[in-house]
Formats: structure tokens, C-alpha cells, sequence
């Protein structure tokens, strides 16, 4: 166990996927005036899943048992495939870029406040306390 019980390593994998999806609002960006770009996203949940198989191990005990693989995906990232924003084709909406921008950036700064008060914590620990 841990010093935090596994806190650390949940932010760690808030923060990554925070960074996936300020990559993905990024790139909309860049590709707004992109003839036939699709805008991507990242889905929580698919994110989630795959941090939860990257953690499971296997140990095959026997030949008959089926094999077990692990399958890597694109980290949870998905295209809007069928969405059209404007006449070019392309499919990213500015003003919802730019909201969900500003929503991530409040989301990765709690969890950045978070791991802080942690280490915080365990300063204050290791020091003794307050003097």
C-alpha cells in the first residue's frame, strides 16, 4: 500500500487525461478553417476503461486456457465523423471549443490543487508538523 493509498496515482490518471483532451481541443483549433477536418474528442469513460486493462495482469496456467492480450486503443480519442459545422465540411464549433477549453482547464487545475495539498501533507508530515 501506498503512502496515499493509490490518491497519487488516480490524479496522475486525471491528469493524463486532461492533457489527452487539451491535445484534442488543440488541434480543433488549429483546424478550424480545415476543409473536411472532424472535430475529435475524448470520452472519460473510454479513457477510464483503458487505464482499468492496463492495470490487470494474467497469468496463464494452463495451454487450453484462451490467451490474454491487452488492447491499446487511441487513449479514448474519437472523431465526429458525421458532424458538419460549416460549408467546408468541417465539423468544429469554435464556440464549443473553446468552452470545453476553459472547462478542462478548471478540471486539471482542481486535480493539480489536489496533488498538491497531498505532497503538502506529506511535507508537513515529514517536518514534524508546524513549529
Amino acid at each position: 500500500m501506498g503512502i496515499f493509498g493509490g490518491t497519487i496515482s488516480n490524479l496522475e490518471k486525471g491528469l493524463g487525461f486532461s492533457a489527452a483532451k487539451q491535445k484534442t481541443i488543440a488541434q480543433n483549433i488549429a483546424n478550424v478553417d480545415t476543409p473536411n477536418y472532424k472535430a475529435r474528442s475524448v470520452s472519460f469513460n473510454e479513457f477510464l476503461s483503458e487505464a482499468k486493462k492496463n492495470t490487470i495482469s494474467a497469468n496463464r496456467t494452463e495451454q487450453k486456457h484462451m490467451n490474454f492480450s491487452m488492447q491499446t486503443s487511441a487513449s479514448g480519442v474519437f472523431d465526429y465523423k458525421s458532424f458538419r459545422y460549416s460549408n467546408n465540411g468541417n465539423g468544429v464549433d469554435m464556440d464549443k471549443e473553446q468552452a470545453n477549453l476553459a472547462t478542462n482547464q478548471l478540471y486539471y487545475n482542481a486535480l493539480v490543487d489536489r496533488v498538491s495539498g497531498k505532497l503538502n501533507t506529506l511535507q508537513t508530515v515529514i517536518k514534524g508538523g508546524s513549529r
